[in-house]
């Protein structure tokens, strides 16, 4: 097995009883995604000097004693994740020679505890879009099969972490951008609650629905991972200051006894049957570990997708009123005046996508519509996280399937854009409600594709969510599967 395959728990005892150096680990890495990368397309930039200058660095560390966290462990960033030397693109014609003069608190993060960066991840333009097709870098490729989308927004994320071209990446999750492409490339992602992750330094696209988590190999990985990135920081105003858990402590400790909700809401026509089979053998599976399972009703799930598509292009249109050539990023050279620098920089840096929800946004915010629109959106939005604190209630995690399909052909939706944006109809919801949610692979579809299940915990109780998943993973082999590069 080589040393790329590990996971990060794996990794860990092997760095830490001295089996393996943080060099030798990061070349292994290095060395695969030369190897693969080509074929996957998964990163914008490999930092492969500078991974091999942190490893250097974790070495010396972990001589002088220093053990445990991520020290030594190679890792990527999705690039909308600022980072100080190393262009952060946003996948985006108008930030493509863009690089930041600090690092945002993921990046930092990473620097303090001695992990190592080994580059920055593709992902759909500005995080929108759920294919990674919307890139302005370059098309990612599920390495499950290459003909076949990763998901997005964090598809380079999720494909790089199933081709074991990282122990583990961070990505960005709006609408479902970390938990549907960790789905269709089977592999793990975790959605924190709300405020649990810092936001500095993320570019952002919807501030009250953005959050930053990690795509793993397994739920072992996520729970480090988590335990790592998670916690007040003075420079985001909606992180919390509740203190952070072990997450890892309390995974083994079984689930004998809990209540597991099944919204009926998420088992809708034109699910593919495939997956819908797959995501209730996973239910009964966690059943038969001795959790009590019950159906639930969230009825007003049926307004998400509009509620979403309101809310996040209302918050797009204002974050990404920031580029205008004056600052930072591209600027056309051939306008007359300002104005017209104005328009002409955003018609040439952004792409379809984002003129898209841009104007969207715009229309909802404009005089006349602002109550008809956003307003109406907003108080649908409050109607959804009722639902859910009802739900919880009477039960401790809620399972549902992460995506109605597997993954689909590169270019299958690409002409249909509301088809592109029900791709995430079962992820939205939850960071409408700002809680946790974590998608791992259940089993395979009718096209021999990763399937993934969503578990949704309550607020700030990841942990409960992650002891759930832990105790499935253990008792299936879905997540040992690899892809076959």
């Amino acid at each position: 097995m080589e040393p790329h395959s590990w996971t990060i728990h794996e990794a860990r005892e092997r760095l830490d009883n001295g089996r393996i150096t943080a060099t030798g680990l990061t070349r292994s890495v290095l060395a695969r995604i030369e190897a693969v990368e080509p074929r996957v397309a998964a990163f914008n930039t490999v930092c492969a000097d500078m991974a091999l200058e942190q490893a250097a660095a974790a070495d010396r560390r972990l001589q002088a004693g220093e053990r445990g966290g991520l020290l030594g462990i190679p890792l990527a960033l999705k690039d909308n994740m600022i980072t100080q030397g190393v262009a952060t693109t946003c996948s985006s014609r108008i930030l493509k020679n863009f690089v930041p003069p600090a690092d945002g608190a993921m990046a930092a993060r990473f620097k303090e505890q001695g992990a190592i960066n080994l580059g920055k991840t593709n992902l759909d333009e500005f995080a929108m879009g759920s294919s990674t097709e919307n890139s302005a870098t370059q098309i990612t490729r599920n390495p499950w099969n290459l003909e076949r989308a990763p998901g997005g927004s964090s598809g380079g994320a999720a494909a790089c972490v199933a081709a074991d071209m990282a122990l583990a990446a961070l990505g960005s999750d709006t609408g479902g951008s970390i938990r549907q492409p960790a789905a269709l490339c089977g592999v793990v992602g975790l959605k924190p609650t709300y405020g649990r992750v810092s936001r500095y330094g993320l570019v952002a696209f919807a501030s009250s629905l953005d959050q930053i988590g990690p795509i793993t190999k397994d739920v072992a990985d996520a729970a480090i991972v988590l335990g790592a990135i998670a916690g007040r920081d003075p420079l985001d105003a909606t992180s919390s200051a509740r203190p952070v858990p072990d997450y890892s402590r309390g995974l083994k400790d079984g689930i004998k006894g809990l209540r597991i909700g099944v919204p009926r809401e998420y088992f809708i026509d034109g699910m593919d049957a495939p997956v819908a089979d797959a995501v209730r053998a996973a239910i009964d599976t966690l059943k038969g570990l001795g959790a009590t399972v019950r159906e639930i009703s969230l009825p007003h799930t049926r307004y998400a997708v509009a509620t979403y598509y309101l809310v996040a292009t209302a918050e797009a249109s204002s974050n990404l009123g920031r580029y205008d050539g004056v600052r930072y990023g591209h600027r056309a050279m051939d306008a007359r005046d300002l104005l017209e620098m104005y328009m002409a920089t955003r018609d040439q840096g952004f792409g379809p996508e984002v003129k898209r929800r841009i104007m969207l946004g715009t229309y909802a915010l404009s005089a006349g519509y602002y109550d008809a629109y956003y307003k109406k959106a907003q108080q649908a939005r409050t109607l959804i996280l009722k639902d859910f604190t009802d739900a919880f209630g009477q039960v401790d995690v809620i399972a549902t399937p992460t995506s109605p399909t597997g993954a689909f052909r590169l270019g299958e939706r690409t002409a249909d854009p509301l088809q592109m944006y029900l791709s995430d109809i079962f992820t939205i919801s939850i960071n409408l409600a700002g809680l946790p949610g974590m998608s791992q692979p259940c089993g395979v579809d009718g096209n021999g594709m990763p399937v993934g299940l969503q578990l949704i915990g309550k607020a700030f109780d990841e942990a409960t969510m992650l002891r759930a998943g832990w105790a499935f993973e253990q008792a299936t082999a879905f997540h040992k599967a690899k892809p076959s590069l």
